[in-house]
C-alpha cells in the first residue's frame, strides 16, 4: 500500500513506528496528566495514544488532524492538540515524533459549518415569517381593537413626526397650508363627496407646504396632501379622486393596520440590529407611511369607495384613471403619487377599471367652481 506523497520521507519507509517517549496526556475533562505510550501507524495515518495501567481504551488521533500549539508560555517540549477534540492536549518532551505529522501548523477547518448555515437559514426564515406573516396577522387583529380616541392620537402623533422629519433636525416642523378660502374649498369638496362633517371623529384634511407630488392617509381620519400634488393637478376632479381614494383607506382602517405592521417590523429589526429607535425609527416609519403600498385588497377597496363617492358627487370616476395616467406619463412609475399607487394591483389595470366605472352616457361636472378651484390651488399662498 503506497502512502500519500505529503508525508515526510521517513514516514513512508516506516510501518508501523513505535515510540516510548516521556509524554503526558490531558483528556480535556480532568486537569490531571496521564503518562501514555505512543505509536505512529504510518499506514493507517494515525497516532495511537495508549493509557498504561488503565482499563480505558487508548485514543487515536489522525495524523492529518494534529496541530501544534503556539506560544506555550516557555514550557519545555511541545504541546499538541487534535482538531476533533479541542480540549484534549498531548505534551511531548521529545519532539522527534513531530516528523510523522504533516500538518502541524495548518489552520484547523472550522467545525459545524453545515449546522451553522442551517441555523442561520432558520433564523432568516424565522424573521421573514414574523415580518411577512405573523406581524401582518397580528396588526390586522389589533386594528379592530384600537379605540377611536387611541387611533386619532396615533394619527396626530404620527402627523407631527412626519412634519418634523420632513423639515429636518433642529428646524421648525413643516408648515401646513391654511389659507381660509383654500380650506373652505377643501370642505366643499368633502361635503360633495359625502364625507360626514361636524363631529370630533370627522375626517381631517391637511395640506403640507412641500413640493412632493403625493397624498396619504394616517390613522384616526387624517388625510394629508402635499402642495406638489395640488400644483400638479389640472382640475379639481383629480384632487377629488385622490381625496376619495384616501378617504376609502380611512374608512377601511387601512392606515392603522399599516402603522401597526410598520411598528412591529421596527421592533423586530431593533432586536436584530440593536436599538432601532429614536430618530432612525421615526424616519423609517415616516417613509413607510408616506409611501404606503397597501395590499391588493386594500387598494381595490379604496378604489371602489372612490368610484362610488365620485359618482354620487356627479364627478366621473374616470378622473382617478386620468390622473394616474397623466402623472405616470410626467413622472414615471416610481415617483410621487404614482409610486404610492403603483404596486397592487397594476397601475394599468386600475386606470382601465376607473374608466370602466364611469357611465358611458353619464353627465358629469366639476366638484368645485372655477373660483373655488383657484382658491384651492392657492391654499399655500
Amino acid at each position: 500500500m503506497s502512502l500519500p506523497p505529503d508525508l515526510p520521507p521517513q514516514v513512508r519507509a516506516e510501518t508501523p513506528v513505535f515510540n516510548g517517549l516521556d509524554s503526558s496526556y490531558f483528556d480535556g475533562n480532568t486537569p490531571v496528566p496521564r503518562s501514555v505510550t505512543l505509536m505512529v501507524d504510518a499506514q493507517a495515518r494515525v497516532l495511537e495514544i495508549g493509557l498504561p495501567g488503565s482499563d480505558q481504551p487508548g485514543v487515536r488521533w489522525p495524523l492529518d488532524e494534529i496541530r501544534q500549539l503556539e506560544d506555550t508560555a516557555g514550557s519545555d517540549g511541545v504541546i499538541l492538540r487534535w482538531t476533533g477534540s479541542p480540549m484534549a492536549r498531548l505534551h511531548l518532551a521529545d519532539p522527534s515524533i513531530l516528523a510523522h505529522m504533516p500538518r502541524l501548523t495548518r489552520r484547523a477547518p472550522p467545525k459545524g459549518r453545515g449546522r451553522l448555515a442551517a441555523w442561520a437559514l432558520a433564523a432568516i426564515a424565522g424573521v421573514a415569517i414574523q415580518i411577512g406573516v405573523l406581524v401582518p396577522l397580528l396588526a390586522d387583529r389589533l386594528a379592530t381593537f384600537v379605540p377611536p380616541a387611541g387611533e386619532r392620537a396615533l394619527g396626530e402623533a404620527t402627523f407631527d413626526q412626519i412634519r418634523q422629519a420632513l423639515a429636518g433636525a433642529g428646524l421648525p416642523p413643516l408648515s401646513t397650508c391654511e389659507s381660509p378660502d383654500g380650506i373652505a374649498a377643501l370642505e366643499t369638496m368633502l361635503v360633495g363627496l359625502g364625507v360626514p362633517r361636524g363631529s370630533d371623529d370627522a375626517i381631517k384634511v391637511f395640506v403640507l407646504d412641500h413640493e412632493l407630488v403625493n397624498a396619504f392617509a394616517l390613522p384616526g381620519g387624517y388625510v394629508v396632501f402635499f402642495r406638489g400634488m395640488i400644483d400638479a393637478a389640472v382640475s379639481p376632479n383629480e384632487i377629488a379622486a385622490v381625496l376619495a381614494h384616501e378617504v376609502g383607506h380611512v374608512e377601511n382602517r387601512d392606515p392603522t393596520r399599516h402603522a401597526l405592521r410598520s411598528a412591529g417590523s421596527i421592533g423586530i429589526l431593533g432586536l436584530l440590529f440593536g436599538d432601532f429607535a429614536g430618530g432612525a425609527a421615526v424616519l423609517f416609519l415616516t417613509e413607510k407611511l408616506i409611501s404606503a403600498n397597501y395590499a391588493q385588497g386594500a387598494e381595490s377597496g379604496a378604489d371602489e369607495f372612490a368610484y362610488a363617492a365620485l359618482e354620487k358627487a356627479d364627478v366621473s370616476p374616470a378622473a382617478l384613471g386620468d390622473m394616474f395616467e397623466r402623472l405616470r406619463a410626467k413622472y414615471g412609475d416610481t415617483q410621487g403619487v404614482v409610486a404610492h399607487f403603483v404596486s397592487h394591483p397594476t397601475l394599468s389595470s386600475r386606470i382601465e377599471r376607473a374608466r370602466d366605472a364611469a357611465r358611458a352616457e353619464g353627465e358629469y361636472g366639476d366638484i368645485l367652481s372655477v373660483d373655488e378651484w383657484s382658491e384651492l390651488k392657492a391654499i399655500c399662498n
